[in-house]
């Protein structure tokens, strides 16, 4: 497998580093994968701009960036605005349904989507979109980048706290049990 690169890009408060720690966290750790993951956000606490780039490869990464991502995981309208015009042409598109509007056809091989926030709402706190999204990005493209269902779960767990561990089981699960329409 070569050189794969993911971005993840929403706002601040979506838990999109949280996302793109976990995914890189679990392809090196238990998964053997060679695996690094940057960040980037603005200056504001909550509603700016956010991203996690993950970049997996069976050697050792030499540059940490994803450039061109055949991977993009969509979870606001200026994510869209922002990271869409750099995707690989036919890559992969995942979006929140609710939150992304496309303009056209996008060049893509796949486009997945996803009522992330509406299901976890459903499961009573919309703090856990991110790890419904993890969970629906782990069934879409897990077997692509070598990421194992039992490997991403783990590393769920032991990065929320313990007090929210059932909360962030359930998103997990229902992120990747969620059939697309």
């Amino acid at each position: 497998m070569a050189r794969i690169e993911m971005q993840i890009g929403g706002f601040g408060g979506q838990g999109v580093i949280l996302a793109g720690l976990v995914i890189a966290r679990a392809l090196s750790l238990y998964d053997g994968r060679e695996a690094v993951f940057t960040q980037a956000y603005g200056p504001e606490a909550r509603g700016g701009a956010s991203a996690s780039g993950i970049v997996v490869d069976d050697e050792r990464v030499d540059y940490p960036y994803p450039l061109h991502p055949e991977i993009l995981v969509l979870m606001s309208q200026e994510a869209m605005t922002t990271y869409l015009p750099n995707m690989r042409k036919g890559g992969i598109l995942i979006i929140e349904e609710n939150l992304v509007h496309l303009d056209g056809e996008p060049d893509v091989s796949e486009l997945h989507k996803i009522p992330a926030t509406k299901i976890a709402e459903e499961l009573g706190n919309k703090i856990v979109t991110n790890i419904v999204m993890v969970g629906f990005i782990a069934k879409v493209v897990g077997d692509r980048i070598g990421l194992k269902k039992e490997s991403i779960k783990k590393s769920v767990l032991e990065m929320v706290p313990a007090k929210v561990r059932e909360l962030n089981e359930k998103a997990f699960e229902m992120g990747y049990n969620y059939e697309e329409a």
